[in-house]
Order: C-alpha cells, then structure tokens, then sequence
C-alpha cells in the first residue's frame, strides 16, 4: 500500500480553530477522560464531537470485541457485558446483519471480508490482544495469511493515519471519502494514548459532520498518529457507564432527533472493559 502526506485543503482557520477549542472534560475513571465540544465553524460547518481518550500507563484496563446475533444498540449492548467505555464497530449488511469486515476473535473465524467492502474502503484493521491494541493497514492477501489465534482483529477503514502520516485515499470509493457524514474511529497519539471519537452529522445548523479528509486532519492536529475509520452514519455511538443518557455520550442520527437516543442496531462493538 501507498502512503504519502496528504496535502490537505483545509484552511491554517481550521488548524486554528481545532487548537484553541475549549473541552469540557469528565473523568470516567482513573486513566479515561471524556471530553466533549460544539464548535461553531470547523470545516465550513458546526461539529458536536466527543471523544474518550485512555492513558495506557495509568488506566488498569483491556480491550474487546462484543459479537450482537441478533443486532442490538450499542449502549445495551455495552451494559449488558458491564464496559466502561465502549464504541460502534465496523461495517455490517444491515439486512442480515452479519459483520462485511473481517472479524477474528482468539482461533474463531466470525466473519470474513466482502470484496466490495475491501477495495471501498476497508484497507486497515485493530489488533488487540488485552492492553495491546494496535492499527494496521490490511487486504486480502494478509486477510487470507493471518494466523493470529489470541485477542481479536476486525477489519475497518479506511485507514486515516499510519505511522504519523495520512495515508493515501486513491484507491478508496471517492463519494465516501468526501461526503460529510457523522463519523466514528479509534485512534493512538503519539504519546501512547487510544482514543475513541464520534463526531456528529446530519444535523443542519447543529452538527454536520466531516468527510474522511477532514477527520484525518482533525485526528493529526489533536495529536494522532494512528486511526482507522469505523462505520458511521447512523451506527456512530460512543458510551461510557457513567454517563447519563443511558451513557450515550453523542447525539446518534437515526431517530432523526437531535438528542441521544438514536441509536441504530449494530453488529460489533468495541470495549473497553
């Protein structure tokens, strides 16, 4: 796979507006902090983002991956296995409800990749193998040769940023690279920390999303040099156990409503626990 810095077109206004952004922050508990902004103008349009970052040195947790057969909503879904933060997961054929992406949980095979899913956009994939998580570009080839058999790995993408540097977007579906759209990833900063982050959309006037280009250069400026792009859209929900709301930290779109309770069926989550 190609990678090379992504010349962007966002303005030195967006760079700026993204350093100065004042969040309101919440511990959730030692090591995990939620922190959450509504920010007037970022990318030509006003964004309600949340994120939750966990410090690997300070916080005493792992990482999983929770299956829903039949689908269920991530927050019920988060409770009901007792997490503490847990976010959607990647794409999955909302008919039948199977995971689209490659999903491997220690020696069980629980999903494999549809090809239309691999060349559009699922070119990255989390490995995680409890308090190890990492992000990894991914295809066929290497989806046919993994012989891991402890943690989980699910597939995802596109992969926005690979060893500090945004990767190349060229050989993903175009219209889903730059169509603004309510987004979810998981990312690693450069000071070891993974984060979880939501941001909203379809929302006019309140929260409108961004497009692929334009989390990839927020994620860098906050301090990202890691992150693969989850399913959005109306799956986008980021919870944590201690928040009201059901612990829905976001304003999921699926109910159409500009509140927390739309949150759409999914197939996977991933938590933390």
């Amino acid at each position: 796979m190609l990678w090379y810095q992504f010349s962007f077109g966002q303005t030195a206004a967006d760079s700026l507006t993204i350093v100065n952004t004042k969040w309101e922050t919440a511990t959730v508990k030692k090591g995990i902090v939620r922190k959450h902004a509504e920010i007037g103008n970022l990318y030509s349009v006003p964004q309600n983002i949340n994120i939750v970052e966990i410090s690997r040195k300070a916080a005493r947790v792992k990482f999983g991956i929770a299956v829903a057969n039949p689908n269920i909503i991530t927050s019920k879904l988060a409770d009901s296995i007792h997490a503490i933060v847990a976010i959607n997961g990647s794409y999955f054929n909302i008919k039948i409800g199977n995971s689209v992406c490659f999903l491997k949980i220690g020696n069980q095979l629980i999903d494999s990749s549809e090809m239309d899913v691999l060349k559009a956009r699922a070119n990255g994939a989390i490995i995680a193998n409890k308090k190890k998580l990492q992000i990894v570009p991914w295809n066929i080839a290497l989806e046919k040769s993994y012989r891991g058999n402890k943690g989980f790995v699910l597939s995802s993408g596109p992969i926005m940023l690979y060893n500090d540097s945004v990767c190349d977007f060229s050989q993903c579906s175009k219209s889903f690279i730059t169509t603004k759209n309510p987004r979810s990833a998981i990312y690693i900063t450069r000071d070891n920390k993974i984060g979880f982050i939501a941001i909203d959309g379809r929302f006019k006037g309140k929260a409108e999303g961004m497009n692929i280009i334009e989390l990839s250069h927020f994620l860098k400026i906050i301090g990202a040099q890691a992150a693969l792009n989850l399913d959005g859209g109306g799956s986008t929900t980021l919870w944590t156990n201690e928040a009201p709301e059901n612990g829905v930290l976001n304003m999921p779109c699926d109910n159409k409503k500009y509140d927390h309770s739309g949150e759409r069926k999914v197939a996977n989550i991933i938590y933390v626990y």
